[in-house]
């Protein structure tokens, strides 16, 4: 089972970023995948999930309006479109894995994860 983030990289405020999260070695319809994030010295946090019958929660109102959640079954890839970025986005990404999607934000029953990808932006 892996998932693999993708897309992170240096960038200034108010540009765009596209993260992608690949998973293999597990039937992708039967998961919802979620995104989170953690800054330094902060807790992780989630973002969004979305199912396979593409359900969709966004956990942060920081990030609603600025950040789309997408699902591409057929490759078994799901996006983060993160638009308008801020200085205080810089985290480290991670998506993950769980049977069911959930509208209820945490970590709870996600049971696969990737490694993350960094983002930064520059102020």
């Amino acid at each position: 089972v892996q998932l693999v983030e993708s897309g992170g990289g240096l960038v200034q405020a108010g540009g765009s970023l596209r993260l992608s999260c690949t998973a293999s070695g597990f039937t992708f319809d039967d998961y919802a995948i979620g995104w989170f994030r953690q800054a330094p010295g902060k807790e992780r946090e989630g973002l969004s999930c979305i199912s396979s019958e593409n359900d969709v929660t966004y956990f942060q109102d920081s990030v609603k309006g600025r950040f789309t959640i997408s699902s591409d079954q057929a490759k078994g890839t799901v996006h983060l479109q993160m638009n308008s970025l801020k200085f205080e986005d810089t985290a480290v990404y991670y998506c993950a894995a769980r049977p069911s999607w959930s509208p209820v934000n945490g970590a709870r029953g996600y049971r696969y994860w990737g490694q993350g990808t960094q983002v930064t932006v520059s102020s």
